[in-house]
């Protein structure tokens, strides 16, 4: 293959010619596209071409580039525009897609777990009793960043029945309309291969609560012990905090994955979209109501109420779509909040400051 036509060589990492494009004013300015592997304090872990060796991984400042928005921080899956000279990330180029959740704080922020992924694998331990109502949070997530959701229920091994086993499968895909859902198990590599070829050639991020297996099913799809995995505790059958950090994984099959930390907390943020998505059947029947802003609390031609009358809808999830509407118009109200005491804030700033300039003048 002459090097005209020679694939880049970021392109197992996803670099293609939208971000090529986007990339050429860097260009210009001698610097190199690079994709981050992983974020630490004040610096972070870079990929970039290196020639006939391919790739390899640069330690780079992030100062120029760090904001106090949590929304506009560098994540790891970001693509940036890297000064190898001087040893700084200089840009971030816009995301594609975005996995976002809020914060446990007070101030409702929004925190970025991942950038520019086309999947979204929610990890999900058949060791313990399935949460459904939690599995459409994480669903409602991953809609709205993007990304095309996908759910794995992990350690099927512990699950012998087969009967059992599809029993769970379908009780899921109840709670994952339109979303695939596959059985595997990491340990004896069942369901392993039909997960890789699903994630193959493209970008995807790995996210569930603690002790969902997730460390171990990165490893079993790099093929290697790239993550450290630690025991389950006998008492509730939950693993212990494995991964600290969200880490870029280059898979074998081409394409990469991220791991990320064990999520206590999933809370919604500006996911309206992503709960339509994840209750579609929902949203279609709301379109039948005969009243556009119908509560579906009791009004007169309801079809969603219709619906649960005849058995086509259950209560179970109108109840949760109910509960992550909710969730996401607080969250909402409590953010527009926070902007509206900003602005004051700064409003007053100003007129102290033009007040403190015309008391100078006049002295």
């Amino acid at each position: 293959m002459s090097e005209l036509n020679a694939p880049h060589p970021l392109s197992a990492y996803g670099w293609d010619t939208g971000f090529a494009d986007g990339f050429t004013p860097y260009a210009a300015e001698g610097l190199v596209p690079g994709r981050i592997v992983r974020v630490d304090r004040g610096r972070c872990d870079v990929v970039v071409a290196d020639g006939e060796a391919g790739v390899r991984h640069v330690m780079a400042d992030t100062s120029l580039v760090t904001t106090g928005d949590p929304l506009n921080i560098m994540c790891t899956g970001d693509w940036a525009a890297v000064d190898l000279s001087g040893g700084y990330v200089r840009a971030l180029l816009p995301r594609r897609t975005a996995f976002v959740r809020s914060t446990s704080s007070k101030r409702s922020e929004g925190q970025v777990l991942a950038a520019n992924v086309d999947h979204a694998v929610v990890a999900v331990s058949l060791a313990a009793e399935l949460d459904l109502g939690r599995i459409e949070r994480f669903l409602t997530l991953a809609w709205e960043s993007g990304a095309t959701p996908l759910v794995v229920l992990t350690k099927a091994d512990l699950v012998p029945d087969p009967a059992t086993l599809a029993h769970l499968v379908a009780d899921t895909e109840t709670a994952a309309p339109g979303v695939q859902v596959l059985a595997v198990s990491a340990e004896a590599g069942d369901g392993v291969d039909a997960l890789a070829a699903v994630l193959s050639g493209g970008a995807s991020v790995l996210i569930g609560q603690s002790g969902a297996g997730k460390s171990t099913l990165a490893n079993a799809l790099v093929g290697g012990e790239v993550q450290t995995v630690q025991a389950i505790r006998d008492r509730d059958g939950k693993g212990r905090h494995t991964t600290t950090t969200r880490n870029l994984l280059p898979l074998p099959g081409g394409g990469v994955l991220i791991d990320t930390p064990g999520l206590r907390g999933v809370g919604l943020w500006d996911a309206e979209g992503g709960v339509g998505r994840t209750f579609a059947e929902i949203e279609a029947l709301a379109e039948d109501c005969r009243f556009q802003d119908c509560g579906h609390g009791g009004e007169p031609g309801c079809a969603v109420l219709a619906a649960l009358e005849d058995g086509t809808l259950q209560p179970r999830r109108l109840d949760s779509y109910r509960k992550l509407l909710r969730e996401n118009e607080w969250i909402a109200s409590r953010t527009d909040a926070r902007l509206r005491a900003e602005i004051r804030r700064d409003w007053k700033r100003k007129q102290a400051e033009g007040r403190a300039a015309m008391a100078r003048k006049r002295g």
